[in-house]
């Protein structure tokens, strides 16, 4: 399974980015699919999770009503829209599939990732 993480960039805050987590076979349709983030020094952060079909979603308590999970499963990609972006926000975010399951907070409960995209947040 190969993931192509995209749509980062240099924003200003309280703009507005979406990334898009590209399935090379669509093995995430079938799959629960979470986007962490990692700023430098920290740990990797849990930001969002959605099922395989779209209708279960969770959010890490620092994105929760600003940033926005969802899935096309016709093009095995996987977005995270975020909106009102904040300097906090600044890290490589990355996307990862858990196999046959979903609703996990945690790095190593997933088994594939994606390379990540930088989103860095200026003031």
């Amino acid at each position: 399974v190969q993931l192509q993480a995209s749509g980062g960039g240099l924003v200003q805050a309280g703009d507005s980015l979406r990334l898009s987590c590209a399935s090379s076979r669509r093995t995430a349709s079938n799959n629960g699919v979470g986007w962490f983030r990692q700023a430098p020094g920290k740990e990797r952060e849990f930001v969002a999770a959605i099922s395989w079909n779209g209708v279960s979603t969770l959010y890490g308590d620092s994105v929760k009503g600003r940033f926005t999970i969802s899935r096309d499963n016709a093009k095995g990609t996987i977005y995270l829209q975020m909106n009102s972006l904040d300097v906090e926000d600044t890290a490589v975010y990355y996307c990862a599939v858990r196999r046959g399951s979903f609703g996990s907070r945690y790095p190593v409960d997933y088994n594939y990732w994606g390379q990540g995209t930088l989103v860095t947040v200026s003031s």
